[in-house]
């Protein structure tokens, strides 16, 4: 074969490749992980089903109690975020099944079985489910899927149905989420007395390939392509909705098809653009659609896509979204730091869409910044005590910016704990002939692969040191690849197998490491990952960030706060080059790794004048920059990644 030829056939191969995630039960974990999952399991899987019951949710269900009726008011937009207390409860269920696989709790699953037998009761005979839409406003079903999120609570529903079986092994909630959507194949299509609609909200596109796989229904998967082939296309639908529901077609939230990814077919599109949350779930599910029908033309579409939200529009914490006016993106390279909104389950959605993006093969393009937005974006909106939540994660605070009880629109607290308690699957992804690691900690994984049972242990304390150490038990050898991501900024990154050196170039794809072999029992990879400090700065079209650097350690973004630095953050200028920095364990934040960096800073002794024509006196001082994801969790006080660049260096 000639090399352009075998060129080719390679990839192809790679082209045809499926990637799923190992299934939540298959992976274990320690470490940091583990200590988060641990904190759900003892605090937040209960606290959320708490808060619902307390904002009425439950009463909303109850067919035995009388509706509650419209318990908040409804807004200018026609909706109320009561509407969306379905997937409320739906993600909360899925966040207590999720933990009961670490930590088994009768009483929270009894919890959620009298859930289920309440949507049971209230599920009408011919299928449909949704608490608003069958005790609020029965009248109003499918009359506004642009703005009323019907579909969106199904799909949130279907994933709290699809954990809590794969937890249990309780079918009724499954069953009662597949009545519903064989009724949906009945109402969607282009067939006569059919609606050539989807949602507004996106999310029951990924909720359908999830209920696809544990079903093995190809019509479900057939639907989540319908739903996604049909977003954007003329003649709109959202129009033909609003006109045949009497609504003024141009007189609608935002005002713009953009603010849900409807303005053109998805194949079309080249921009992110409108509400972050609704674009992560949609890229998730067209991912998902494309790894399943081999669909290139979604692929390739997501790539440009994907260039477009990382190269000008993500912060440097993975967070997105900038704007709370559209809880979404603005303008190119618009990234505000004190005023930036980047909500949480925007940066889970990018964790999402990272991971499906995944489904056709490894590729460090896709998993450095899964990482990037887990660690920073995602995980910052959970306290470490798993009790209180952050909904907006800006870059700067003057100390008003706090984590909260609750919230009239609790998207976040479960979105992040049913991430957490799932990011098992996350870390592990496997095909045919090849098992793929994309995040490194402290777990253990069991699969089936080339007809052997195989468990992978990782031993490391990763993100706070870099060795990592994988021991492979199998019931019988085989030959099978191992792939292990090496992340881009990991210079100077090494590998053993069974204590021989690998070269890294050699056995690189992709930025995988990828070791295929014959494995035996017993057989062992070392991973060894440096993880320097390093000097970060911003494009100069980020006009909020000239002259400043953030700091980075593996894949952490660090910040400075008051209670380690005092007051007046932004007086902080770094003035040595940050590989000399001192690593030292804080107090409080179960190991947690800070940097202590030599810094200078202004003298408090400016006056009582606004302005005056020589600047501040400087001090040499030392600056404890600690882990992002962990800011808010002592004392209150200002907060501040991007600090004065004075004579930082990167390595």
């Amino acid at each position: 074969m000639i090399p352009n030829e075998m060129d080719e056939t390679m990839n192809q191969l790679k082209r045809d490749r499926q990637f799923r995630p190992l299934p939540v039960p298959s992976v274990t974990l320690g470490g940091l992980f583990g200590d988060r999952q641990e904190a759900i399991c003892d605090a937040t899987a209960e606290i959320l089903l708490d808060r619902c019951v307390k904002a009425g949710m439950l009463q909303a269900i109850d067919t035995s109690q009388p509706s509650p009726g419209i318990v908040i008011p409804i807004q200018p937009w026609g909706g109320t975020t009561q509407m969306f207390w379905d997937s409320d409860l739906g993600k909360s269920i899925e966040t207590i099944a999720y933990s009961l696989y670490r930590k088994p709790n009768p009483h929270l699953e009894a919890r959620v079985d009298a859930i289920v037998d309440m949507y049971e009761k209230m599920q009408d005979e011919d299928g449909y489910l949704n608490a608003w839409f069958q005790r609020v406003q029965p009248d109003r079903r499918w009359t506004n899927l642009r703005d009323h999120h019907e579909l969106y609570c199904a799909g949130h529903l279907i994933e709290g149905a699809v954990a809590y079986y794969q937890a249990t092994g309780k079918r009724k909630l499954l069953d009662v989420m597949c009545r519903y959507v064989d009724y949906m194949i009945k109402v969607f299509g282009h067939g006569e007395g059919q609606m050539p609609g989807y949602c507004g909200h996106e999310e029951i596109e990924l909720a359908l390939v999830k209920l696809a796989r544990v079903t093995g229904e190809k019509k479900y998967l057939d639907l989540s392509k319908f739903f996604i082939d049909e977003r954007g296309t003329e003649p709109h639908f959202f129009t033909a909705e609003a006109i045949r529901d009497g609504r003024d077609a141009a007189d609608f939230h935002q005002k713009t098809y953009e603010y849900g990814q409807a303005h053109q077919p998805v194949r079309e599109q080249k921009k992110v653009v409108g509400h972050a949350v609704r674009a992560m779930y949609l890229y998730s599910g067209m991912a998902d659609i494309a790894t399943e029908y081999n669909d290139d033309s979604l692929t390739a579409a997501l790539e440009t896509l994907w260039d477009d939200l990382t190269t000008k529009q993500m912060y440097v914490t993975g967070g997105i979204g900038p704007a709370a006016s559209n809880e979404g993106f603005t303008d190119y390279y618009d990234l505000p730091n004190e005023s930036a909104y980047a909500e949480t389950c925007a940066s889970v959605g990018l964790v999402f869409w990272a991971n499906r993006m995944l489904g056709r093969g490894p590729n460090r393009r896709y998993a450095d910044i899964m990482e990037q937005a887990l660690y920073n974006g995602a995980m910052s909106g959970l306290s470490l005590d798993g009790k209180t939540f952050f909904y907006e994660n800006p870059l700067e605070s003057a100390g008003k910016h706090h984590r909260w009880i609750w919230h009239h629109c609790p998207c976040c607290p479960p979105n992040i704990a049913r991430l957490l308690t799932s990011v098992g699957s996350y870390m592990y992804a496997l095909a045919a002939d090849e098992i793929a690691v994309h995040l490194y900690g402290e777990s253990k994984a069991r699969f089936e692969i080339a007809g052997a049972k195989v468990e992978l242990s990782q031993e490391t304390r990763y993100p706070w040191d870099g060795a990592v150490r994988f021991a492979v038990s199998l019931d019988r050898p085989a030959r099978f690849a191992l792939s292990l991501r090496i992340p881009e900024w990991a210079e100077g990154a090494g590998i053993k197998v069974n204590g021989e050196t690998l070269g890294l170039a050699t056995v690189t794809v992709d930025g995988y490491a990828r070791i295929q072999r014959e494995w035996k029992n017993g057989d062992r990879v070392e991973l060894d990952i440096p993880l320097r400090p390093r000097a970060i700065w911003a494009n100069p079209l980020v006009r909020q960030d000239a002259g400043r650097t953030a700091l980075m350690r593996g894949p952490l973004v660090y910040c400075v706060e008051t209670t380690d630095n005092g007051e007046g953050l932004n007086g902080i200028a770094l003035a040595s080059d940050v590989s000399s920095a001192k690593l030292t364990e804080v107090p409080g934040l179960r190991g947690v790794v800070a940097l202590d960096l030599p810094a200078t800073r202004d003298e408090p002794n400016w006056g009582t004048s606004l302005y005056r024509t020589s600047p501040p006196s400087r001090k040499k001082t030392t600056a404890r920059f600690v882990p992002y994801p962990f800011w808010d969790n002592r004392e209150p006080g200002e907060m501040l990644v991007w600090v004065r660049a004075g004579e930082a260096r990167g390595e």
